[in-house]
């Protein structure tokens, strides 16, 4: 089981975290929050990482607070400065990750929906991080500076996504392409949070269902990308 740990910001500022230590690790991952903040599912997925050999460090973006109601989720979101978080949280969780030199001594990134999103934002913000893994989540275009993403990455998109509509990918790729970064993404004929075992349906959000084969699939390939990059 992991433990709550607590690293610095690159301000100096004191963060905490749940960390998933694997018992021979290849390398390390930092794991990016959905808008319910660090929940028993978001720490599922970091023991998830560390028994596959990676070594996961979730940053707590809401300080302590998680929920299971969307309207508060919404609220706790809202509240939260995307950039401030990409630029101090996430960062300083790569850079406690980096200096521990965990296996390859490499640190990659990922996240679900709202941490989706993040981890875009932190790609262009933390250079210190080697690869990005992004799940059904992306910021407003206008946010992402792509010539800073020097990581490789790739996405995994669904088809069928309400929140973040399959059309507002479509920009996001030519400009990641126009930019030179190394990416790929992948599409599955698939609703939002397909991957998150905890979305069936009415119980939580209408526009989220989770799909085992789907889920498998992307899953299978973010365990292939991260023990090439890392």
């Amino acid at each position: 089981m992991g433990k709550t740990i607590e690293f610095k910001r690159p301000d100096g500022k004191a963060a905490h975290g749940y960390l998933a230590e694997a018992e021979a690790p290849v390398g390390a991952v930092v794991v990016i929050q959905e808008w319910w903040g660090v929940n028993d599912q978001i720490r599922g997925v970091a023991e998830r990482f560390a028994s596959a050999g990676f070594t996961a460090l979730v940053p707590d973006l809401y300080r302590g607070k998680s929920t299971v109601e969307a309207e508060e989720a919404h609220h706790l979101m809202t509240g939260l400065n995307f950039g401030e978080a990409a630029s101090q949280d996430v960062r300083g969780a790569v850079q406690y990750l980096k200096a521990a030199k965990i296996g390859s001594g490499k640190v990659g990134v990922t996240g679900f929906c709202m941490g989706g999103a993040l981890t875009i934002l932190s790609l262009t913000m933390a250079p210190e991080a080697d690869a990005g893994v992004v799940w059904y989540g992306l910021p407003p275009l206008e946010y992402v500076d792509a010539g800073k993403i020097k990581a490789p990455m790739i996405a995994h998109w669904a088809e069928q996504d309400v929140p973040f509509p399959i059309a507002t990918v479509d920009p996001l790729e030519a400009k990641l392409k126009d930019a030179g970064v190394s990416f790929t993404g992948y599409r599955y004929l698939a609703q939002h949070g397909f991957a998150n075992e905890t979305a069936q349906g009415p119980g939580r959000l209408p526009m989220t269902q989770y799909d085992a084969a789907w889920s498998q699939l992307a899953w299978d390939r973010s365990f292939a990308f991260f023990g090439k990059h890392l």
